[in-house]
């Protein structure tokens, strides 16, 4: 058949904006095909509005501090509007770097509209069609809505339209206690408005349970409140605006309420199981090239099954586009995934987390720990709260798990030791500024290999030849 385009990419997030800028910057004719605002969730709902968000509840944190190191403050006068103006101002200088017009110039043929698939190789956008031999599925996630009865009744809030409020919340209500509904309770406390945690199960669940544990202590020492169980049923509010009423009977009253208890894939009316693009439970199931069972149509990003982080969306993108283009089969490899949660202190991990190394290698795994409160920055910043965990089996690196200022900072030189680019070795024996934080992960390093380096073997071979020095003198 006769293809209008080498390559068709369906969603202009992290991962269809790589992917499609990719093969157009090879010199393919790439149809780059976007239903709402271009950027995706990232830009528009997700990580660049939740971090301006976060900064400007931080600067409040600060100035209500009162009094420390000798400086005295005024306390912190919030302006729900000028925070409000500070996200969509954020949103609105990043835009362009995912703009249309980019891509366009990059060589893309943009479409605006809903896509189609009208078969295995033919995608149709309103009155258009358009066909190629390589499709990419790159459609995103949005908030996944448990059934919780009466739930409809009143206006709640999710990741996606929160940041339309045109007031702060007197009480504001979250069900989930995962990474949005953390850093959001954390940044509306802060800011001014009571918090309640409603979560069943585990706080940030997929993080190791020592830094998570930090986080929380702080979290409820600055009034957000945690209540354990879950939502059965919501009902409009009498003295407040709505009530949560959880399985045990507990009641829970706020102005609003925001459900974040994760995301699901967007996958339904695209046709997909049509043209017979085989689903799992939560998305489009892939192999590790990201192919699905249909081998010419990739799926990448939040779309298909497996973790969902904007970093892994645009590395999955770019492997994509080194395939379509070079014929480089490129699988993805998780050995080495990082990802942070952004409370105060940060909660950052890469690669395994104690408990999964624990649990699939058992006696084999070692952990090194090294607290903040011997970090000689951290001492002097006044800010000591958290540790940073190395888990290995012998000097090998199976992950790292950090809590603490910037701790998202700190991942680098473990992505390069778990990947067999460098080693806890080199890192222990590397020249890092002082006073930083990141000397901690030197720390670490050089806890590793303290048994070794002065072990038996090296301190007697030291004793001989200080002994030859001393006889030969």
């Amino acid at each position: 058949m006769k293809f209008t385009h080498d390559v068709i990419v369906i969603g202009a997030g992290a991962a269809g904006l790589t992917a499609a800028g990719g093969c157009a910057m090879f010199g393919l004719k790439a149809a780059l095909i976007e239903r709402a605002e271009m950027g995706g969730e990232c830009l528009n709902n997700g990580c660049v509005p939740s971090k301006a968000l976060i900064t400007a509840a931080k600067r409040a944190a600060e100035a209500n501090e009162y009094e420390r190191f000798g400086i005295q403050m005024a306390a912190a006068k919030v302006n729900w509007s000028g925070v409000h103006a500070h996200i969509h101002e954020a949103i609105a200088h990043i835009a362009p770097h995912d703009s249309q017009e980019r891509f366009e110039e990059m060589g893309c043929d943009v479409y605006r509209g809903h896509a189609h698939f009208i078969g295995p190789r033919k995608v149709q956008v309103g009155d258009v069609e358009l066909s190629a031999p390589k499709i990419v599925i790159a459609t995103g996630s949005e908030p996944m809505v448990p059934p919780i009865e009466g739930l409809d009744s009143v206006p709640y809030l999710t990741n996606e339209n929160i940041w339309d409020l045109d007031q702060l919340p007197q009480h504001l209500v979250i069900i989930g206690g995962g990474v949005i509904g953390m850093e959001m309770a954390q940044s509306f406390r802060r800011l001014g408005s009571e918090v309640t945690i409603i979560e069943p199960g585990d706080l940030m669940g997929r993080d190791d349970p020592d830094s998570v544990a930090v986080v929380v202590e702080t979290m409820k020492a600055e009034g957000v409140m945690f209540v354990k169980g879950a939502a059965a049923k919501v009902t409009p509010g009498v003295l407040a605006s709505l009530t949560v009423t959880l399985e045990d009977g507990q009641e829970v009253a706020g102005t609003h309420l925001l459900i974040a208890t994760g995301r699901k894939a967007r996958t339904e009316g695209y046709g997909l199981e049509e043209i017979g693009v085989e689903l799992g439970r939560n998305g489009i199931k892939v192999d590790a090239r990201r192919r699905t069972n249909l081998k010419h149509i990739y799926a990448i990003g939040d779309c298909r099954e497996g973790p969902r982080l904007t970093h892994v969306s645009g590395y999955e993108g770019s492997n994509v586009a080194l395939e379509i283009t070079l014929g480089v089969p490129t699988k993805v490899d998780w050995s080495a995934l990082p990802w942070c949660t952004y409370t105060d202190p940060e909660v950052a991990q890469i690669g395994m987390t104690e408990a999964q190394a624990r649990e699939e290698l058992g006696d084999k795994v070692t952990v090194v720990r090294e607290g903040f409160d011997h970090n000689e920055r951290a001492i002097a910043e006044g800010d000591t709260r958290g540790h940073l965990k190395v888990v290995m089996v012998g000097k090998k690196v199976l992950g790292a798990s950090i809590v603490g200022k910037n701790a998202g900072e700190m991942l680098l030189p473990f992505t390069q030791a778990i990947t067999g680019k460098a080693s806890t070795f080199a890192m222990g024996s590397a020249i890092i500024a002082y006073p930083t934080r990141s000397e901690i992960t030197k720390a670490a390093a050089f806890s590793a290999w303290e048994g070794t380096v002065f072990g038996s073997v090296p301190k007697g071979y030291a004793k001989t030849r200080a002994w030859f020095r001393k006889t030969l003198r």
